[in-house]
């Protein structure tokens, strides 16, 4: 974590050293703020070659707040390659009942190794995972595909709509969708809001916050099924030049009435994620 901090300190004293150097050489402030805060920039997306790894941990209570498991889901991503595609592989799972342990190394999901596809609706489809197992893991691994396209699309599908530190609502991601066959979810409403410029890796980047309340989640599967609403919001940082993405964050809760097939009662669980996606090439 500290290091993680020294490094966004760093970004952003190369920053504000750039902003500093430019009114220091005769810039006024507002011409800074023309420069850098008044629009996004509006070249096309790099298709250079990236890799990212995304790592989600699943922490499960009870009402009460009394833990009863974790989960942990790790991929490495890329994209930049060929016709627009993109790819994941080194994805595993790792659970756990004790809060206070480390994960282990998990089980690999040799079906996620380097399957390949082009970002689209298509892959809310049930034919996109047809090669996937029955089984909750598959929701988890399905998750990795889905996030990572949600905050694609929050870099990049509205940069012409975004004002400095003012709200935008994504009017296309309201109401119920299908999420391939396993159930459906409801978005009641998803806001964007570019809220300034940071450093990341010696690059300028934009800082796009996003948000969605009180969204409705139903799974039906043959062993679980479940029904409840979920809370997302997050912080994407989009570099200035290559409109590539710096880094990402994701933060999730979730209450959710569940049956399990083989178990008289229902249950309640509520499971807070934490996520984040970073550049490892």
């Amino acid at each position: 974590m500290k290091k993680k901090l020294n490094s966004g300190l760093a970004g952003v004293l190369v920053c504000l050293l750039i902003i500093v150097s430019a009114v220091s050489n005769g810039q006024s402030e507002n011409a800074v703020i023309k420069k850098y805060l008044s629009n996004l920039p509006s070249v096309p997306v790099s298709n250079k070659l990236q890799k990212y790894r995304m790592t989600a941990i699943y922490i499960n209570r009870d009402l009460y707040g009394n833990f009863t498991g974790k989960t942990k889901v790790v991929g490495d991503y890329t994209r930049g390659l060929e016709n627009g595609s993109v790819s994941w592989s080194n994805v595993y799972i790792s659970n756990s009942d004790k809060y206070s342990e480390p994960f282990q190394e998990g089980t690999k999901q040799e079906y996620m190794e380097n399957i390949k596809y082009v970002p689209s609706q298509e892959m809310l489809d049930a034919q996109a995972f047809k090669d996937f197992p029955a089984g909750l893991e598959s929701v988890f691994t399905r998750n990795l595909v889905w996030d990572m396209m949600a905050i694609e699309e929050f870099a990049w599908n509205h940069t012409d709509s975004l004002v400095l530190n003012k709200i935008y609502r994504i009017p296309v991601m309201k109401g119920e969708f299908s999420m391939a066959d396993i159930g459906t979810y409801s978005h009641a409403e998803v806001q964007l809001c570019w809220t300034g410029i940071s450093g990341i890796d010696d690059e300028l980047c934009a800082v796009i916050e996003y948000r969605a309340l009180d969204n409705k989640i139903e799974i039906s599967m043959e062993s679980i099924k479940t029904k409840g609403t979920e809370q997302y919001w997050g912080t994407v940082w989009v570099s200035l030049k290559s409109r590539l993405i710096g880094r990402a964050v994701m933060y999730s809760g979730t209450i959710q009435e569940i049956k399990v097939t083989g178990m008289d009662n229902k249950f309640l669980v509520k499971t807070i994620r934490e996520l984040w996606v970073e550049k490892i090439q």
